[in-house]
C-alpha cells in the first residue's frame, strides 16, 4: 500500500502564495508520475497540475497556467507553488501518484491509482 500526505494548505489572502508537499510513503515503487487535483464544495474534483515519473514532462490546467508550478526533488515527492491566488482557487487539494511508466491519462482523475485525504486552500478577498 502507499500513502500519500499533503501538506502546506491554509488561509491566505488573494494575490498571497502557498506551497503545497505531497510525499509519498509505504509500499512504493522507485518512481511515481504525479499529480494535483482541487475540489470545491459541491463541485467535481478538477486536475490542476501534473508532472511525470522522470520529472521532464509537466501538465497544468488552463486556469493555473502562469500562477502554479509543479516540482518534485526526488522520486517520491513534489510541490506545488501557487503564486498570485485567487478565491476562485479555493478548494481542498488532493495528491495523487502513479507508477505506470506514461504520460497518458495524467490529466485525468482515472489516471492514479494512489490519493492523499487532501489539505484545504482558502484565499480570502
Amino acid at each position: 500500500q502507499v500513502q500519500l500526505v499533503e501538506s502546506g494548505g491554509g488561509l491566505v489572502q488573494a494575490g498571497g502564495s502557498l506551497r503545497l508537499s505531497c510525499a509519498a510513503s509505504g509500499r512504493t515503487s522507485s518512481s511515481y508520475a504525479m499529480g494535483w487535483f482541487r475540489q470545491a464544495p459541491g463541485k467535481e474534483r478538477d486536475f490542476v497540475a501534473a508532472i511525470s515519473r522522470s520529472g521532464g514532462t509537466t501538465y497544468y490546467a488552463d486556469s493555473v497556467k502562469g500562477r502554479f508550478t509543479i516540482s518534485r526533488d526526488n522520486a517520491k515527492t513534489m510541490y506545488l507553488q501557487m503564486n498570485s491566488l485567487k478565491p476562485e482557487d479555493t478548494a481542498v487539494y488532493y495528491c495523487a501518484a502513479d507508477s505506470r511508466n506514461t504520460l497518458v491519462g495524467l490529466t485525468t482523475t482515472r489516471g492514479y491509482a494512489y490519493w492523499g485525504q487532501g489539505t484545504q486552500v482558502t484565499v480570502s478577498s
